[in-house]
C-alpha cells in the first residue's frame, strides 16, 4: 500500500468531519427508540420581534400584550390564561432550553416552527434563530418549518390597537423573486443544521395555506407545481435528495366526501408529500363531540389520499383575547380536560399504528398558542397535566391492552 502524505491525511480528515458534521441525506440526531415522533407546533409570537413592535405590539414583550388581557366572557371562564413560569420570552435560549427539556422528558421530540414571510422579509423568527437554535441542548430533539403564508387583517393580532379596522395588514402571497429568496434562506438557514426533520432523507418543508400558495404563482396548479420543483432543485444542488413537502391547512372541518376528494386531487397534483392538520375538530364547545370530529375528519383524508395523512391532535380552543364579541360558544370548555386529551391523543397512536408504511409522526397543537388556549406548556391551572399525559399515552397507558 502507498503511504499517504501529511497534506493528503489532513484533507482526508477535513473531508471526514465535513460529512460526520453535514448529513444531508439523514437525520443526525439519533431517532427515537420506539420510532415515534411526536411534533408540536410552536406560535413565536412573544417576543420583541422589530416587524411586531412597529405594527402590532408596542410594549415589547410580543403577543404576551394581548395574552395578558384577556378577560372571562361567561361564568367559569379561565382568562386571562396563566403560564406556571410566567411570561417568558420565546426567543430566550436558556428558556427554550427548558423546554427542550421538559418536551423531550415527556415524549415531544419535534417543534414544529410557525415561519412568517410579510413586507419581503421575515417576521417572528428570533424564536427559531436565536432561541431554539441558540440553545445549548437544540440537538435533543429535532425540528422544522412552517411556512404560515396566511393573510392577516389589522384588528385580527391586536385589536385594542386596531378596534374594527379588518383591512389587510399583510397579503400572505409573493412574487417569484420573493419566493426564491425564501427558498434561498430555508435551505441555507436551515436545511442544513443536523437536528432538521426529513423523511426519507428529504428536509421536511411544511406549508399553511394552499390557496395562497397557488394566488403566489397566477391560481395556477401547473406554475404552483413548478414552484416547488424549484425548491426541490435548489435543494438537491445543496446536496439533498430533495425535500418533502406536507400541507398542513388550519382548522379542519367534517365536509361532504366528494369535497375532500377534489382537495385531495389537487393537494397531489401540485406535488405535496404529505398532510397533517393544525388544528383539527371543528367548531364544539364540548371536547368530547370536538374530539369525535377530529377523528371523522381524520378518517376522510385517509381515505381521499394517496399520500400520507399524519394524525392531529388539538388541546382545545378559546381565541377570546383576540376577538371582543366572542364568548362561550366560541370555545371548547366542556369536558375540556387533560384526560380528556390524553384518550383523543392516544387514537392518534393507534393510527399511526395502523399505518406502518408511513413515519410514525403525530402532530400536537399545540406546544404554546396561549392567546388561542391550546398549549402544553405547564399553566396555572392543571399544571404539567397535558404534558403527563403526551407521556402516559406514549408509555402505552392507553392501548396495553389493545391487541395489535
Amino acid at each position: 500500500m502507498n503511504k499517504i502524505s501529511k497534506k493528503q491525511f489532513v484533507l482526508i480528515a477535513v473531508f471526514v468531519c465535513f460529512c460526520l458534521t453535514h448529513s444531508f441525506g439523514q437525520n443526525s440526531v439519533k431517532p427515537p427508540k420506539d420510532g415515534y415522533y411526536v411534533a408540536a407546533y410552536v406560535w413565536p409570537s412573544c417576543h420583541d420581534d422589530p416587524l411586531g413592535r412597529e405594527k402590532l405590539w408596542g410594549d415589547g414583550i410580543g403577543e404576551w400584550e394581548v395574552i395578558k388581557k384577556g378577560n372571562p366572557r361567561y361564568e367559569g371562564h379561565y382568562q386571562p390564561k396563566a403560564p406556571l413560569w410566567g411570561y417568558e420570552m420565546d426567543n430566550d435560549p436558556e428558556v427554550v432550553e427548558k423546554w427542550i427539556d421538559v418536551a423531550t422528558d415527556h415524549g415531544v421530540n419535534v417543534f414544529i416552527y410557525d415561519w412568517y414571510w410579510y413586507d419581503e422579509g421575515p417576521y417572528l423568527e428570533s424564536a427559531l434563530n436565536d432561541g431554539f437554535l441558540k440553545a445549548k441542548n437544540n440537538e435533543k430533539m429535532y425540528f422544522y418549518v412552517m411556512w404560515a403564508n396566511h393573510d392577516v387583517k389589522r384588528n385580527y393580532w391586536n385589536w385594542h390597537k386596531y378596534g374594527g379596522d379588518d383591512s389587510i395588514l399583510w397579503d400572505a402571497a409573493v412574487d417569484w423573486k420573493n419566493y426564491q429568496i425564501i427558498v434561498d434562506r430555508i435551505i441555507k438557514q436551515y436545511f442544513h443544521k443536523p437536528n432538521y426533520f426529513k423523511i426519507n432523507g428529504e428536509p421536511v418543508f411544511a406549508i399553511f395555506g394552499m390557496n395562497k400558495l397557488l394566488q403566489s404563482f397566477g391560481g395556477s396548479v401547473e406554475e404552483t407545481r413548478k414552484a416547488l420543483d424549484y425548491f426541490r432543485e435548489q435543494a438537491k444542488k445543496a446536496g439533498f435528495p430533495g425535500v418533502h413537502f406536507q400541507l398542513i391547512p388550519g382548522g379542519g372541518s367534517v365536509r361532504a366526501p366528494e369535497a375532500v376528494k377534489k382537495e385531495a386531487e389537487q393537494i397531489e397534483a401540485i406535488g405535496f408529500n404529505s398532510v397533517t392538520m393544525y388544528n383539527m375538530g371543528g367548531t364544539s364547545e364540548d371536547y368530547i363531540v370536538y374530539g369525535a370530529n377530529s377523528i371523522k375528519i381524520r378518517e376522510q383524508w385517509d381515505e381521499a389520499l394517496n399520500i400520507p395523512f399524519f394524525p392531529c391532535t388539538s388541546v382545545g380552543w378559546d381565541d377570546t383575547p383576540r376577538f371582543p364579541a366572542y364568548g362561550m360558544k366560541n370555545t371548547v370548555h366542556y369536558n375540556n380536560t387533560p384526560t380528556s386529551f390524553a384518550t383523543l391523543f392516544s387514537k392518534a397512536k393507534q393510527y399511526a399504528d395502523k399505518h406502518p408504511n408511513q413515519p410514525k409522526l403525530m402532530t400536537i397543537n399545540a406546544w404554546n398558542e396561549w392567546v388561542e388556549g391550546s398549549y402544553l406548556l405547564p399553566d396555572m391551572l392543571y399544571g404539567f397535566g397535558y404534558l403527563e399525559a403526551v407521556k402516559d399515552v406514549m408509555s402505552g397507558k392507553y392501548d396495553r391492552y389493545i391487541k395489535k
